[in-house]
């Protein structure tokens, strides 16, 4: 063992916030341990952001950078809000999963290795080659590496290592910063307490292990302090996925039913749901496959109680006709689409915004629908409840878009606190007035009152086909403009009602950057960034796009300059054979600019893995230093 790491210290050194990754073969269990740990830290007051690192594949081959699996835990004295930018200590099961880590650029010149040693005398040749090279290498490159016997350890209370390792790293994080043992040990107990004391047991015996390692061995000792005020509120904190609080959504919505298929990185809400949903008199309904669930979920709804499907961007791919007839028959629904790469299977454990065209218009024909987009966990949680409002109110499918960085990431945020307003109302089973007929749209709305099925006089002949307001089919062209205009005018009623985005800094200035989803944590603090520089840039977060929230044209109208900053792709406008008019634009960039006519910017990336606010800050202040201060606003343009 290096001499760097021998010794103990009495006094942490304090920190305002550290990233930390644990990366191992899939199978190990860094994912648990990281998540565990992000809880912890959590649960102690701080702010907490959790990353899963997920390989592509179920099984992929051991000790291969295409096999790295684990997590990134920021962990600091402030709302963590985005993954952060370099790791600042990293600990590596075995040499070769780090490489993919490094090739994303997540170390840095000094950032802290600990390695597991058993590699370097392996009875393969060929692995003790591996080992040496890559150790050599990370410290010619800057990364401080300390060699630990991490499984020998471990063996001497388990007789198998692959099963426990986990723990006896977490217990080694909880001593480097300070985290409070005890709470790592209930926590290990919550997490094991369906097996009984026989696996509890040596997993809290393998984090005591983990802890006094650490402290005997190791000459880091940290403190990150809670952020300000969180003492006050610890009693009223939750630590969740974006997946588990869209399952808690589905619930205190006061949903009874969601239909699924599985798919990644979607799943897991569902898991969670189907743990407790019993309890609450709901159900899981799983499928044969993503169009027979939308399908069991739309006639759940058309029989009064609106239900969920939750899926991933192949998910909604098959289910695109159903959708259809949800829109054409004026069903509610709610559709959960935890985004990830394509096209096609594409990248099923890594996060992209790539399909909010599709949402937006991936049906046959005219097919409006609500599209909103959650920006953080709480709203993962907040908006599932809005969706079945929306839904049964404009008698339409809403979709909610989130993404694998939602979805897989660990935050700490305030306990909601029950409210009736939040269930969905008994069905009405009173009699349905036969004068009323099953669409009586009101002209300046398109909205109508929805019969339900099971009351007297309330059936009624649900089509996909072009229909009069009583459900008949009609192929009449008067019939088809009528209907098709009242659909439309939903979402302008809608809209009417929704207020302007709140702009990021100040009003006005010489750059403004528009985004939606997950990205908001890393633009905010990218912008952040360059105020304190002074520069004149800010932001704005969209959570509707269909229908965009009003005052976009107002607020655009007051910078110089407009562009998004996305994860889904857009040509570079330098790139070979790239010009001004064949260049493809990032998605809202490109509903942005066909809705106002404007020319409207954007940036985006398709890396696979969330936005750092360090790129952000270095690719907006070029736009910045590119930017002439000269240049008119879209209003003097205008008005020129």
């Amino acid at each position: 063992m290096s001499e760097q790491v021998t010794g103990s210290r009495d006094i942490p050194k304090t920190l305002s916030e550290h990233i930390v990754e644990i990366v191992s073969d899939s199978g190990e269990g860094a994912q648990k341990c990281g998540q565990t740990f992000g809880a912890i830290g959590g649960k102690m007051g701080n702010g907490v952001w959790t990353v899963e690192i997920i390989p592509a594949e179920i099984q992929p081959p051991a000790r291969t950078p295409a096999g790295g699996s684990g997590n990134r835990i920021r962990v600091g004295s402030k709302i963590m809000t985005n993954m952060g930018n370099e790791a600042d200590l990293v600990v590596g099961f075995n040499e070769q999963v780090l490489y993919a880590r490094i090739a994303n650029g997540a170390y840095k010149e000094g950032t802290i290795v600990l390695l597991e040693n058993k590699w370097a005398n392996d009875p393969q040749e060929k692995i003790r080659d591996e080992y040496t090279f890559a150790v050599k290498e990370f410290r010619e490159n800057g990364l401080i590496v300390h060699e630990l016997p991490l499984e020998e350890e471990c063996l001497k209370i388990v007789d198998n290592a692959r099963k426990g390792k986990n723990m006896f790293v977490l217990g080694m994080l909880c001593r480097i910063y300070n985290r409070n043992k005890e709470l790592g040990l209930n926590e290990i107990h919550n997490t094991f307490k369906h097996k009984g004391d026989k696996i509890i047991k040596p997993n809290q015996e393998l984090f005591n292990a983990g802890y006094l390692f650490a402290r005997d061995n190791l000459e880091y000792f940290y403190d990150i302090p809670p952020y300000d005020g969180a003492e006050d509120e610890l009693e009223n904190v939750v630590v969740t996925t974006g997946n588990t609080a869209v399952g808690l959504g589905v619930m205190a919505a006061g949903m009874e039913l969601i239909s699924m298929y599985p798919i990644t990185p979607a799943t897991s809400a569902t898991h969670y749901v189907a743990d407790v949903f019993d309890g609450g008199g709901g159900f899981i309904h799983q499928a044969e496959d993503e169009i027979a669930a939308i399908g069991f979920a739309i006639g759940a709804s058309y029989a009064g109680k609106t239900a969920c499907t939750i899926t991933s961007g192949p998910g909604m791919a098959l289910k695109t006709e159903l959708i259809g007839l949800a829109v054409m028959g004026e069903i509610p629904l709610v559709i959960v689409d935890v985004q990830r790469g394509g096209p096609s299977t594409g990248l099923p454990t890594k996060v992209e915004q790539a399909d909010l065209l599709s949402s937006l218009y991936g049906e046959p024909g005219d097919a409006p629908k609500i599209v909103i987009a959650a920006a953080t966990i709480p709203e993962c949680f907040d908006f599932v409840i809005m969706a079945r409002k929306l839904a049964e109110e404009f008698r339409t499918p809403v979709i909610m878009l989130t993404d694998a960085n939602l979805a897989t990431g660990v935050q700490p945020w305030q306990k909601p606190k029950i409210q009736e307003e939040w269930f969905a109302a008994p069905v009405d089973q009173s009699p349905w007035d036969k004068n009323i007929p099953a669409y009586d749209w009101d002209e300046n709305t398109g909205l109508s009152p929805r019969p339900i099925p099971g009351q007297p006089d309330g059936m009624y002949v649900l089509t996909g086909l072009s229909h009069t307001d009583r459900s008949k089919v009609s192929y009449n062209s008067e019939t088809n403009q009528i209907t098709s205009q009242h659909r439309s005018r939903k979402l302008a009623a809608l809209q009417s009602t929704l207020k302007p985005p709140v702009v990021h800094g100040d009003d006005e200035g010489d750059l403004l950057i528009v985004a939606w989803g997950s990205t908001i944590g890393a633009i905010e603090e990218a912008v952040d960034n360059l105020r304190a520089e002074g520069h004149k840039i800010s932001s704005t977060h969209l959570r509707f796009i269909s229908p965009l929230e009003p005052g976009l044209k107002d607020i655009f109208s007051r910078f110089k300059k407009v562009m998004t900053v996305e994860i889904n792709y857009s040509d570079d406008p330098d790139g070979p054979q790239i010009n001004s008019e064949n260049r493809r634009y990032a998605q809202l960039a490109m509903v942005l600019r066909a809705q106002f006519v404007i020319d409207i910017d954007c940036w985006s990336v398709v890396y696979g893995h969330p936005l750092q606010p360090g790129m952000v800050t270095d690719e907006l202040r070029k736009r910045l230093e590119n930017l002439s201060s000269s240049q008119p606003s879209q209003q003097q343009a205008k008005d020129q």
